[in-house]
């Protein structure tokens, strides 16, 4: 099988289960037991993508602000979003502290 029929067979085959799973479910409202852990997905992806990007540094684990700037801007951040819940402020403070903390080290 050449690449690009195995991409298409993947391609089918992953519509196909999710046209399954909204043709089943698609009509009804969802139960509150299930509604509880959906609101949970976005913010969990969000944490995957996002937190190797901060705390690994050439593959290796990186926690120190010298060695991993990224994760004392990653703490800034998440401290202003508790507080402020205000997404430009995390943003551009998380931002300025990224590049001030890679200035000075």
């Amino acid at each position: 099988m050449t690449d690009f029929a195995i991409v298409v067979a993947i391609g089918i085959g992953t519509y196909l289960i999710r046209l399954s799973f909204i043709g089943i479910v698609g009509d009804r409202a969802m139960p509150d037991w299930a509604m509880v852990p959906i609101r949970f997905v976005a913010p969990a992806v969000l944490a995957a993508l996002a937190a190797p990007a901060v705390l690994l540094h050439d593959g290796d684990l990186a926690i120190s602000p010298a060695t991993n700037p990224r994760a004392l801007a990653a703490a800034v951040a998440l401290l202003l979003a508790w507080k402020t819940k205000n997404v430009a402020v995390v943003i551009a403070a998380g931002m300025a502290t990224v590049w001030a903390l890679q200035a000075i080290l």
